[in-house]
This record gives structure tokens, sequence and C-alpha cells, in this order.
């Protein structure tokens, strides 16, 4: 029997969330970034769907978040569209054939097409990586157990918060409810193994 297909969601490892001048920057997301790279080389070669989830908003604010509003109003935008802090933190980047999500909100699922293209492609288990835990990290794992994906990995070393204390919370959380919180390397070998996350 065919092990339940599975996919990787990559969740805004932008220039404005990862690199240390931006205004948004994630402390330590460069931190993680090698474990995100080997996240992904994991993925493709396993035959796990590696999907990107990143935020596009307009340059006027107007489909921004209440409280990141002000922010716009004063030029201080990001992830806008055509702007370097847009795209994907190097030396990410996608691969042909790989899929793209949008959002605008912390939850990767929240008014996207992620939940219908994952069902299209029978996923069954939902590993997360990027930033950050406590907002789009977190959003992304509560959603999915919402929509009843049976299994669902957030990579311990592989996603970042302000600092140690918060993220070591958020993850202890997310174990609680049955959430998987491997390293990159446990990860890689259950899915070298035939395996993904715990069932």
């Amino acid at each position: 029997m065919a092990s339940p297909r599975e996919a990787l969601l990559v969740v805004d490892m932008q220039n404005d969330f990862c690199l240390p001048d931006s205004v948004l920057c994630v402390k330590d997301a460069v931190g993680c970034l090698p474990k995100v790279v080997e996240a992904v080389e994991a993925a493709r070669a396993s035959g796990v769907d590696v999907v990107w989830v990143i935020r596009h908003h307009d340059p006027a604010g107007v489909d921004v978040e209440v409280f990141r509003a002000p922010m716009f109003a004063q030029g201080k935008g990001s992830t806008i569209p055509g702007t370097p802090g847009a795209e994907l933190v190097a030396p990410l980047a996608t691969a042909p054939g790989e899929r793209v999500v949008v959002k605008k909100r912390f939850s990767g699922f929240f008014q996207t097409e992620l939940d219908m293209v994952l069902r299209r492609r029978g996923v069954q288990r939902v590993t997360i990586c990027g930033v950050q835990t406590p907002n789009c990290i977190r959003g992304t794992a509560w959603d999915a157990i919402a929509l009843d994906y049976p299994c669902i990995t957030v990579l311990a070393d592989a996603t970042a918060s302000a600092n140690a204390a918060v993220q070591e919370a958020n993850l202890a959380d997310m174990r609680a409810v049955a959430i998987y919180t491997p390293t990159v390397v446990e990860w890689a070998a259950q899915l070298a193994g035939g395996g993904g996350g715990e069932a």
C-alpha cells in the first residue's frame, strides 16, 4: 500500500521577512534558512510536493491587516509584488511545476486556494516550514487541523520566532494537539525510509 501523499509548505521565506535590514525581519529567519533549504531538497528528492506560500500586498495597503495599515500609509509597505522584498530569500527558488500560493493573512489556508490544491493532489500529510512560528506557521497548522488533515508536521529547526522561548512555547502548544515537530534530519530520514510525519 502506497504511503499517503505529502506536501511541504514553505511559508513566507521572503526577503522582507528574512533579511536582517528589512522592516519585518523575523529574528533568526536567516539562521533557519539552511534548514529550510535542506527540507526543500529532501522533499524534492522524495517526491513530496513543494508548495510555496507567500504574501503579496497592494502598495496602498488595502488588503493588509488593520494593524499593518499605518505602516503602508507611511510608505513602508512589505511584500509588494515587483519589489525585492517580495522575492524568495536566496538561495531558495521555485522549481518547475511547484505551486505558489499567495495569501493576505497569517494562515496559508485563509481565503486561498491552498486546501483545494492539496486535496486535488490527494495530500493527507502536511509539513510546514518557514517563518514565523507564532503567526503564520501556527495559523497555517491550526487551520490544517480545522480542515481535518490527518497528519501535520512542523519542522522545529526550519522555523523561526522572535526568540527561543517563543519558539519552544509554540512548538509545545503544537505537540499538545498532536502536531509532530521533528528536526529536518529526522523528517528527511523518515522520508528516505518511505514514511512521513507521525500518523
